[in-house]
């Protein structure tokens, strides 16, 4: 294997990785190789499958929550449906929490949601940072005698209790001015200039700010972004659709250089993201 590492970095004339007497870690590099790795080996696969007759065959059940559902989400299922026509795709869009109960129930086979950093629920994707979001305009300092408003979601709501949370350790005040059951209500409530949302940082629409550390508000901490997959699930179509989310990811990595996750071209505002739960 070191033979083989060594040989591949010789050809494309950069270490891939880092070593040590205690570990072995990715070089940025290295990171955008296993992306370009993951692509060579699905259109390998795609090319196998196209002239054996062979393929990905049955049904999955996937769930993702709606303010994923509004960034690359509808793009990778695209690329998915084309690499496995064989496989009929069923999709729910609904909350974190709600999908993790269908998830456990056995009524969906994967599900991509949003869980405290570090849970250690579900295959990790993505670890984000939470920011403050709010309108063009919107005042950027809060004081003791002007509670801060907030949007959020109804509980239970790992971003919500993180918001509240840290609010309550720095002694400042606040308010629930709109408990949302989904992204819109927020989108709107926050776009309104009607208070202060808490985005996912790779999630934020363009048409909202992340407000600055000078705003004098906490920092909320991270949620990481994974897949739940319930045991029972046909493990072929699970691992198809996972290996092209990993892919994709992989490959924004590469490209970008960021842990923003770029909105889909064409849907910027309303439902648009940044460059990188429902609650």
């Amino acid at each position: 294997m070191s033979q083989h590492i060594r040989k591949l970095e010789r050809a494309v004339g950069r270490p891939l990785l880092v070593r040590d007497t205690r570990s072995v870690v990715l070089t940025i590099d290295g990171e955008a190789m296993v992306g370009f790795a993951r692509s060579i080996l699905a259109a390998h696969a795609e090319a196998a499958d196209y002239f054996t007759g062979t393929g990905v065959r049955g049904r999955l059940r996937f769930g993702v929550t709606d303010d994923l559902a509004l960034t690359q989400v509808p793009r990778i299922l695209r690329d998915f449906r084309h690499l496995n026509p064989g496989v009929t795709l069923d999709l729910t869009v609904s909350q974190g929490v709600h999908l993790q109960r269908r998830v456990e129930s056995g009524h969906v086979d994967v599900a991509f949601v949003k869980t405290n950093a570090g849970d250690g629920r579900g295959r990790l994707v993505r670890r984000d940072r939470l920011v403050w979001a709010a309108a063009e305009g919107t005042g950027l300092r809060w004081d003791e005698e002007r509670p801060v408003p907030l949007i959020v979601y109804q509980a239970p709501s790992p971003s919500r209790d993180l918001a509240v949370r840290a609010l309550e350790e720095a002694g400042i005040k606040h308010r629930v001015v709109r408990t949302a059951r989904g992204v819109n209500t927020v989108l709107a409530a926050t776009r309104a200039g009607l208070g202060l949302a808490i985005f996912v940082r790779s999630l934020l629409p363009s048409d909202l700010v992340e407000l600055p550390g000078s705003a004098g508000l906490p920092e909320l901490g991270e949620l990481d972004l994974v897949l739940l997959t319930n045991p029972h699930a046909p493990a072929e179509p699970v691992e198809a659709l996972t290996t092209a989310i990993l892919a994709h990811t992989d490959r924004i990595r590469a490209i970008h250089g960021t842990r923003r996750w770029p909105a889909e071209p064409g849907r910027a505002g309303a439902s648009g993201a940044r460059p990188e739960r429902t609650g």
